[in-house]
């Protein structure tokens, strides 16, 4: 199996039910969240100023009811002197309600003041997470190997990036707060109401209680499907990014319906997940609202029998009716914030499974580097395969003195790609070496033996910038005048002086430009390198005939001098090749120049006399 039909043969990573695939069960919900805690330990004091803000705002407004208690009795130990006709003034002590009310506006205050500092905090903080995570998973994905992207979607990697860490930022920010908040207001409103009334509080309690229950269950069984839910949420980015990607094939091959059948399969099973994970989430408020009245009930009833028998004032009942609100209301706002608890959990494991995959060799301890490289190369006994039960490359050797030509050629799937992705280091060996000036490849840094080459490959890939900007990609100190010579020696030149702005001319992957004329443009970004050595897969494979001899004759001069590896159906383009190298089942079954090879009249004369006898 060639890299091509790797490629050909990708599918996103799809977890559906009802087609013999399971879901996967979600980690530990402890275990997650103490790697997230991990990760972000170095903003665990400004978590902890934040959280003692929303402690402090939140024992300010439980002390409010207890208040509003006393100045309700105040105001009712004067109610039956004025029923009397008593003067105003001797009725109401007015200076104990000034100065309770006084205590009340400075504990609301204090308490608005400390919950904007910790929602400044917060806010601060999840923002730095959420930039650090993306980060990270940028500098991730240039240490994995190749392998791993064979074998994942990019659109599962894109979800990542995008969905499951806006989730972790936006939970995190509303969820750390809300959960301390609660907890304070739902013990603390619990202690006063003791503090006020010990029957009155057990009867707020145990209707409570009924909801404590409830929410368990609920939170129990809501896991899984929020897993599922950011599970299928990636599989549904990675199908799109599929398709949209091969929009042109879909509609040449009429595959519009069989594509929606699938998305509405997979479609269907985010909706499922995402249905029961809301479902369970949305209940909560109107089952704790529900818990709410019946504890409102049961309260007023027994409060109302106490002041009967003179057993507690009329401002107890007053601040009670407070209380039952604060008591009540932080079961929601609790339950609500495990839902989200969750929902970052299962982010968080599929952030950190990223984090997780296997890296590259680390190579900072390589000081050996290739400096002033002649360019003679040497395979020795190569074995490869991209999968370790299937070889591709059973036992390659060759040699190649710089300066040389070298082309590859034989049918699809016989290794030609494997062979150059072999040779940058894109994989490593399963077995042998390859010596680049008599020093193994791996001996140096994988950088270090990029920076050798530079490459033309079959598919073009233009960036969101200027002209100039492409041609240039990432080589320093190139001058106006540098970039404008290639142009003119592969012909592109004219063409780009007849774009609006010239070379200023902004394009992307989508520009309105011919496949030859990207073709183009990246063949100048390979010759403005000038690297030692030169790999052409397929470079012309995508030009008319009369662009293909103008960027032929380009290629030449690019060539000369330098080792050049090239890659070409069309045998044609080839004939100059100082050695050319027949592979068949990743092994050299024929080798020498055109003429040495048609000579020979075995397979790559059929091969090449083939194509003549196709295109009459």
């Amino acid at each position: 199996m060639s890299k091509d039909s790797m490629k050909s043969n990708r599918r996103p990573i799809v977890v559906r039910r009802g087609l013999g695939e399971t879901v996967e069960k979600p980690k530990n919900f402890k275990e997650t969240w103490g790697k997230l805690i991990v990760y972000c330990k170095k903003y665990v004091p400004m978590v902890v100023f934040a959280l003692i803000m929303a402690a402090l705002g939140t024992t300010l407004q439980i002390l409010g009811p207890n208040m509003i208690g006393q100045l309700t009795d105040e105001i009712m130990v004067g109610l039956p002197a004025l029923a009397d006709g008593a003067p105003i003034v001797g009725a109401i002590d007015f200076a104990a309600v000034g100065r309770i009310g006084t205590i009340l506006i400075f504990f609301y205050s204090s308490s608005v003041i400390t919950n904007f500092l910790q929602g400044y905090v917060l806010a601060t903080v999840t923002q730095k997470v959420s930039k650090n995570m993306r980060t990270g998973i940028s500098q991730k994905i240039n240490k994995l190997p190749l392998k791993y992207f064979d074998k994942v979607a990019y659109g599962d990697i894109l979800s990542r990036v995008t969905n499951d860490v806006d989730t972790i930022g936006s939970t995190l920010n509303q969820s750390i707060g809300s959960l301390v908040t609660s907890a304070v207001m739902f013990i603390g409103s619990g202690v006063m109401m003791f503090y006020n009334n010990w029957l009155m509080a057990l009867t707020a309690i145990v209707t409570s209680l009924v909801g404590f229950v409830l929410m368990s269950f609920i939170m129990k069984k809501s896991q899984k499907h929020f897993a599922r839910q950011q599970k299928d949420l990636g599989v549904v980015n990675g199908y799109i990014e599929e398709i949209f990607s091969g929009h042109t094939i879909v509609k040449a091959y009429n595959g519009g319906k069989k594509s929606k059948a699938v998305f509405d399969g997979i479609n269907e099973d985010l909706y499922d997940s995402g249905w029961k994970s809301q479902f369970m989430s949305g209940i909560m408020m109107p089952l704790m609202m529900f818990i709410g009245n019946l504890s409102y009930v049961a309260v007023c009833v027994v409060g109302a029998a106490l002041a009967l028998n003179g057993y507690i004032t009329f401002g107890v009942i007053a601040a009670f009716m407070i209380y039952i609100r604060l008591f009540t209301q932080p079961l929601a706002q609790l339950a609500q914030a495990f839902q989200n608890l969750q929902r970052t959990a299962a982010a968080s494991e599929r952030v950190f499974e990223f984090f997780e995959e296997q890296e590259l060799d680390d190579e900072s301890h390589k000081s050996m580097r290739y400096e002033s490289v002649r360019g003679d190369i040497e395979f020795r006994g190569v074995r490869f395969g991209y999968v370790p039960e299937r070889t591709i490359i059973h036992d390659f050797s060759a040699n190649v003195k710089a300066g040389q030509k070298i082309a590859i050629v034989g049918p699809t799937g016989a290794g030609k790609t494997t062979i150059v992705n072999l040779l940058m280091r894109f994989y490593e060996l399963e077995s042998g070496e390859i010596l680049l000036d008599d020093i193994p490849t791996s001996s140096v840094t994988r950088e270090n033996v990029h920076s050798q080459f530079c490459m033309v490959l079959q598919d073009t890939w233009l960036f969101e910038g200027s002209v100039k900007e492409n041609i240039v990609y990432c080589k320093e100190g190139v001058s106006d005048e540098q970039v404008v010579e290639v142009c003119k020696v592969v012909g592109l030149h004219h063409f780009i002086k007849t774009l609006p702005n010239g070379y200023d001319t902004v394009l992307g992957d989508k520009a309105s430009l011919s496949q030859g004329q990207k073709q183009l443009i990246t063949i100048a970004r390979a010759m403005l390198q000038d690297t030692p050595m030169l790999i052409l897969d397929e470079a012309t494979s995508s030009v008319d005939t009369r662009t293909e001899h103008l960027v032929q004759a380009a290629m030449d001069k690019l060539t000369a001098g330098r080792t050049s590896f090239v890659i070409a159906h069309r045998l044609s383009t080839i004939k100059n090749a100082d050695l050319i190298l027949v592979l068949k089942d990743g092994d050299i079954i024929e080798s020498g120049t055109h003429k040495e090879l048609l000579q020979q009249d075995a397979f790559y004369a059929d091969l090449y006399n083939s194509q003549f006898e196709l295109a009459g």
